[in-house]
């Protein structure tokens, strides 16, 4: 629609938009979405949302889909913000404290905005065949749009994946296959057989569109706020792909005229058994090296090497927020805090906020009456056999 070109987050050599693009054919970094977003705000204004449908594609001009037919859709995006005065008031500084609640998406996760744009985006170049290594619910999301679009999906995820994602994925139609290992290792088979299957791959960040559809979280909190962003959010972070996306929402929106250079302080959240980005924030690295022996029970934490790790990174110090591991223990305790408090069922990968916003009060990185965003991605009813 207004895509004018694809731009390596890194070298940023300029790629081709309209034809089917990985990784940069120069650095091998992820590519980016580029938009004339001049001529998209002609029609995308602030106004012309309020007759628009409730979903993602809502933000359509800054979206990369050109034939609006090839929009795969389950009615995914536009969920729900809400305000947690009883979580807040256990807190030892007054916050206006919010959760931004992934789980009522399609698949009961943030993974389906992501996949609703790549599965679109793929259908519009011609792909009959999709491939994905994932944690859990990134492979239900494909499985999904992958079916709803009549295109085959084959996943690759650890045997120690959650039940609930692997029985997803089998009866919306995928080719599963466990693997003993971590996603990386999934990742490598991938990459080792796409070429020779006529596979595509969509894993985190080897193709353009995931982030875009991820983006719109960025887009739907200025809106939900009333085109004023929070002053923190706390983002769970595996891949990273919504941090990453979120971060680039903001740049647009400002370039449109919609919200000024104000941002929220970006803080990553990860489980102290894996935590590359954590460990190369307080290093001071910009790229994060592989977290060795990996393991958490947030099965989507558990992402040991991410590709986009100098783009999350970027995005924490420009914004001078922070990186932040917290243990097993806090996390999955943090699920029944929020829940009996809020009535908010959350993945551990969300619930693990609560903790690391706590560590942040006790080191006075929250100010009292700011307003702070916990993202929950995801279903806790997904994650059963962390509550045994």
């Amino acid at each position: 629609m207004n895509v004018t070109h694809l731009e390596c987050a890194d070298c940023h050599k300029i790629h081709e938009a309209n034809t089917l693009q990985n990784l940069c054919v120069e650095c091998g970094k992820p590519l980016l979405v580029r938009y004339d977003l001049h001529r998209a705000a002609e029609n995308l204004t602030k106004d012309s949302l309020i007759h628009r449908q409730p979903t993602l594609w809502r933000y359509r001009e800054v979206l990369p889909v050109e034939n609006p037919a090839n929009i795969v859709s389950l009615g995914e995006g536009f969920t729900h913000l809400l305000k947690t005065d009883k979580l807040a008031a256990s807190l030892p500084v007054k916050l206006n404290l919010y959760i931004k609640d992934e789980s009522t998406n399609p698949t009961q996760s943030f993974k389906a905005r992501g996949m609703t744009a790549a599965v679109s985006m793929a259908k519009e170049l011609g792909v009959k065949k999709t491939a994905a290594p994932s944690a859990g619910n990134a492979a239900g999301a494909l499985a999904a749009y992958a079916a709803r679009a009549g295109m085959e999906a084959h996943l690759f995820m650890p045997s120690d994946t959650p039940r609930a994602n692997i029985i997803e994925c089998e009866q919306t139609g995928a080719f599963v296959t466990l693997i003993d290992g971590l996603i990386t290792d999934c990742g490598r088979i991938v990459a080792e057989r796409k070429d020779a299957e006529g596979w595509f791959d969509v894993s985190t960040l080897k193709e353009p569109y995931r982030v875009e559809g991820k983006k719109t979280m960025g887009y739907e909190l200025a809106e939900q706020f009333g085109w004023k962003l929070p002053d923190v959010i706390l983002y769970p972070t595996g891949g990273g792909t919504g941090l990453i996306g979120m971060w680039k929402a903001f740049n647009e929106m400002q370039t449109m005229g919609w919200i000024d250079e104000r941002r929220p302080r970006m803080v990553s959240v990860q489980a102290a058994g894996c935590a590359p980005i954590v460990r190369a924030f307080h290093n001071g690295e910009r790229f994060a090296a592989e977290f060795e022996n990996a393991h958490t029970a947030a099965s989507g934490l558990r992402v040991p090497k991410a590709i986009g790790d100098f783009l999350i990174l970027d995005a924490l110090r420009e914004s001078g927020g922070t990186a932040i591991a917290v243990t097993d223990e806090d996390l999955i305790a943090a699920v029944k805090e929020i829940g009996a408090a809020e009535g908010i069922f959350c993945a551990p990968e969300g619930a693990a906020c609560l903790p690391a916003l706590r560590e942040m009060i006790e080191k006075d990185l929250v100010k009292e009456n700011e307003t702070v965003v916990i993202f929950n991605t995801g279903a806790g009813v997904k994650y059963l056999e962390c509550f045994n």
